[in-house]
């Protein structure tokens, strides 16, 4: 027996399928904020005019939080 989805939610389903591979790298979060040491975190801090950087799971973020990071963010 075949189960057939709604058209409305198999195309919803698609598109979260297909929106990773579509999407440009920026749209995706994080996919330039997050850096394995300290000095590039640094260096991408003083790019978006943020004075420190901090720790998140063991990897380093520009700014000193995640919400002046997407503040920064907004004003590229």
């Amino acid at each position: 027996m075949m189960i057939r989805l709604a058209p409305p939610l198999s195309c919803g389903i698609l598109i979260f399928a297909v929106a990773p591979a579509v999407l440009p790298m920026g749209a995706q979060a994080h996919s330039t904020g997050i850096y394995k040491s300290e000095a590039e975190a640094k260096q991408r801090a003083t790019e978006l005019g943020c004075a420190s950087v901090h720790q998140n799971n063991g990897r380093w973020m520009p700014c000193s939080d995640e919400a002046e990071l997407h503040r920064m963010l907004r004003k590229q």
